[in-house]
């Protein structure tokens, strides 16, 4: 089957506005992975919109869809209405709502890419599509840091790894590691271009080269359970085979040069001249493999060879594939050592936070502070085991129970984060939700052509890398990474084969009432996506505006908070800049006001607690600062504060956010 860029928009018009939100995701790629709200929420209105397009113009069959892709849109919207209706209960209700329009966005994002069938020219104008342009991006962060200065790369490269463009190395590393197992796997068919296919190839060794370049455990211990899965679940592993051997080759071949400019630059003397040797050598190994795949694919699709000799091939391959595995083995046994005591080694590294890792980073140990997070998430299900503590609730209870330093707003795992924040209600629905997706991709991935095939593996690979990586990291928050990864799932569901009985028409009540539903819940999905996003550019404009005009900022901030009514950020910028201007009665007010709203913040309860002690209010003072403690036990200021009230003195409120700057700085 010969593939042609201009056949998808022919066999699946869905394909226009599915490649509108690819681009999207690329958008998103270039800046923080779609991190903030003012990233992924206007974004979430461009997709309720090419949504609303689709069915408007594109009307899906429903009595075609298979049943499991029925049960799995009717899970993932049932899981999202959960978390609207966590708001009920959440004690940080602004939050709630937040995460709730991301689980949206996930639903609607899977609605677009699944709910029409698709052909495997479609799909791979899809796929092929939004890889290419990651690899793209990956070539021009490469060259971006190699013309990069000296004083620049610090900034690049904070303390030996690289977190541009997502500003956050772990996901930095998934956004090209999540590219790069489409471009295996497409590269490996016959169905592709040569070119295209020695592109892939090349490409897939720059994307990992520069994962490299972030040095993320994570991603480190994800590669080898993809590659078990990929061996394990996708058919075609003697081309998969054939095709990771180069593609590792050359991944090898450049590693070392591209995992020194992070050990040098965490030892502070690194230098352009060994930036610009490694970027050289990723670049050239991308464009070896390059040549060399591309030459085999050529060979391969203007030889014709015969049944025999391709069984021969078969046979021989697999024979290298079954040795090269053994040998894998044995090397990681040998390097391992005792497999007993790898584990309770891995396992002491991992409870003993960071000061147990020694050594190189991505070998040196399991030490995070994960454990610390894991064991309040667990505490906190076992808490509240039926519905959870509400989306994006998991802040407050880590300040209270938690034992680090940090103070993380996420799990950090996707299965804890729904254990805790949704219950067990919320885990059973996402469950049947994803069970039932994966049983129609497995659909797909044993029918159609060899075209359709190729890219149902490709798709649910860039799935099960965020699945796998977002299982001991906060990937779902990333919306440049989720919206891709149930785009891709949306995407094989797309491809499974579809029944083609007649439809059965629609009651006449159930016809005229329908449109009236779609409209109705599709202006409430608009304004619950655009009413926080408006807000949060009303605050990012009053912290532009408050030091040359503090009466402008206090109006938009007063605008951000009617527009997000359940969100006390507003207030709580406001009472800063009020006690920037020494306004210490506005300063009270406004922080009064956010605990109206979230009555469990401790830095607006320790802010009025400093307020009350200058003001010689001590008992007042004395409440609100043991309230602020005990909601943030290891905060050291409001212990301080605490303790020099109830030995007679007064809070200075100067010294005390001075005190909380200097934290903020050096946490950034």
């Amino acid at each position: 089957m010969t593939w042609s860029p201009t056949a998808p928009l022919r066999e699946a018009p869905a394909t226009v506005p599915a490649l509108a939100a690819m681009a999207l995701f690329v958008v998103w790629a270039t800046s923080q992975a779609g991190y903030p709200v003012t990233h992924w929420a206007p974004g979430g209105l461009i997709v309720l919109a090419l949504l609303g397009i689709a069915l408007a113009l594109i009307r899906p069959v429903v009595a075609d869809m298979p049943i499991a892709v029925r049960v799995a849109l009717g899970a993932f919207a049932a899981y999202t209405a959960l978390s609207y209706l966590s708001i009920l209960w959440a004690g940080v209700q602004g939050d709630a709502w937040e995460g709730a329009n991301r689980t949206l966005l996930y639903l609607l994002v899977f609605a677009l890419f699944a709910c029409w069938p698709q052909r495997g020219t479609s799909t791979a104008l899809l796929l092929g599509g939004w890889t290419l342009a990651l690899i793209a991006l990956a070539s021009f962060t490469a060259l971006h840091i190699d013309a990069a200065g000296a004083a620049k790369l610090a900034t690049l490269l904070p303390a030996g790894r690289l977190d541009y463009p997502s500003g956050y190395p772990n996901a930095n590393a998934t956004q090209w590691l999540m590219a790069f197992w489409p471009a295996l796997l497409l590269a490996r068919g016959a169905s592709l271009p040569w070119a295209l296919r020695g592109l892939l190839a090349g490409g897939a060794v720059l994307l990992a080269e520069v994962a490299l370049l972030s040095q993320s455990r994570g991603s480190l211990y994800a590669t080898p359970v993809m590659l078990v899965l990929v061996f394990a679940v996708l058919p075609g592993r003697i081309r998969t085979f054939v095709l990771l051997a180069p593609v590792a080759l050359g991944v090898a071949a450049a590693a070392p040069a591209a995992l020194a400019v992070g050990d040098k630059l965490q030892a502070g003397a690194v230098s352009p001249d060994r930036v610009h040797s490694a970027v050289g050598a990723m670049l050239a190994a991308a464009l070896a493999v390059a040549l060399v795949v591309a030459l085999g694919a050529a060979i391969e699709t203007r030889r014709d060879f015969s049944a025999q000799l391709h069984r021969r091939l078969h046979r021989g391959l697999a024979v290298v594939a079954g040795a090269t595995l053994a040998l894998a083995v044995a090397a990681g046994l040998a390097v391992a050592g005792n497999p007993v005591t790898r584990v309770e080694s891995a396992w002491h590294s991992f409870k003993g936070g960071y000061g147990s890792n020694t050594g190189p980073r991505l070998v040196s140990g399991l030490g995070s502070n994960r454990y610390d997070f894991y064991r309040v998430a667990l505490d906190e299900f076992a808490a509240h085991p039926l519905l959870g503590i509400g989306a994006d609730n998991f802040q407050q209870q880590y300040l209270v129970h938690g034992r680090s330093e940090e103070t993380p707003h996420y799990p950090h795992s996707v299965e804890l984060r729904t254990l805790v924040q949704s219950g067990l209600v919320g885990a059973l629905i996402a469950l049947v939700g994803l069970g039932a997706a994966l049983l129609t991709a497995f659909r797909a991935l044993r029918g159609g052509d060899p075209l359709s095939r190729s890219v149902a593996a490709a798709a649910i690979a860039v799935f099960g890398y965020w699945a796998v990586g977002g299982s001991f990291d906060w990937f779902w928050e990333f919306a440049g990474l989720g919206a891709p990864a149930f785009a891709m799932l949306g995407l094989v569901c797309a491809l499974a084969p579809r029944s083609q009985r007649p439809a059965r028409a629609p009651r006449a009540g159930f016809s005229r009432a329908l449109p009236v539903a779609a409209v109705a819940l599709t202006l409430i999905a608009a304004v619950s996506l655009a009413a926080p996003w408006l807000s949060q550019l009303q605050i990012e404009s009053a912290a532009r505006a408050w030091t040359k005009s503090p009466l402008t900022a206090y109006a938009r901030l007063q605008d951000a908070a009617n527009l997000n009514p359940l969100s006390d950020q507003a207030y709580l910028v406001a009472g800063d800049i009020a006690l920037r201007y020494d306004d210490v009665n506005r300063a009270d007010r406004d922080f009064a006001l956010a605990l109206a709203r979230s009555s469990d913040d401790a830095y607006a309860t320790l802010e009025r607690g400093a307020i009350a002690s200058s003001r010689g209010q001590r008992a007042t003072a004395l409440a609100l600062l043991a309230r602020a403690v005990g909601l943030a036990p290891r905060d050291q200021l409001a212990r301080a504060a605490l303790r020099l009230v109830r030995q007679g003195g007064r809070v200075s409120l100067e010294e005390l956010n001075r005190q909380i700057l200097l934290e903020a700085q050096q946490f950034a």
